[in-house]
């Protein structure tokens, strides 16, 4: 669940990553479709038909073909990540243009990159979710942000 995920990360001086830093690392600059770049790869990710072992996820970093463009593994596919913000449908129609930290409040928390049972349009940079903070599902997962200021 996101309040587990946020309790392993304050517990180890860690922290999830915002929406916005987790786009960036996955999309870069050049924002990219893909954390590869703009073409649909089916062999760089695990989803729907690109399945790990007993139809689940892959190990980490099974898909060094897949990294972004600052090095970071999996972010398409395998599980959807838990983000630091609430979820809002139309937040980045009125949020600050630089550094948006999301809602302060809300019901649904942020997931990104898609997941082993995702299809492709899914699996997008760009592509959104949300669920609720106490949810567990076998899907979903997390990753902490480092800062490289």
């Amino acid at each position: 669940s996101w309040n587990a995920c946020s309790e392993f990360c304050n517990e180890a001086g860690l922290q999830l990553p915002t929406e916005a830093q987790w786009e960036y690392a996955a999309r870069g600059p050049q924002s990219g479709e893909y954390p590869w770049g703009d073409t649909w790869d089916g062999n760089r990710l695990c989803w729907a038909e690109n399945r790990g072992p007993g139809g689940l996820t892959f190990p980490v970093g099974s898909f060094p073909t897949g990294a972004s463009w600052v090095g970071a593994l999996d972010m398409a596919g395998n599980v959807w990540e838990w983000c630091a913000d609430w979820y809002a449908a139309d937040y980045y129609d009125w949020s600050p243009t630089t550094d948006p930290t999301g809602p302060s409040s809300g019901v649904y928390r942020v997931l990104r990159a898609g997941s082993w049972s995702d299809y492709a349009g899914v699996c997008r940079s760009a592509y959104r979710y949300r669920d609720a903070p106490d949810l567990t599902y076998s899907s979903y997962g997390f990753r902490v942000a480092r800062s490289c200021r």
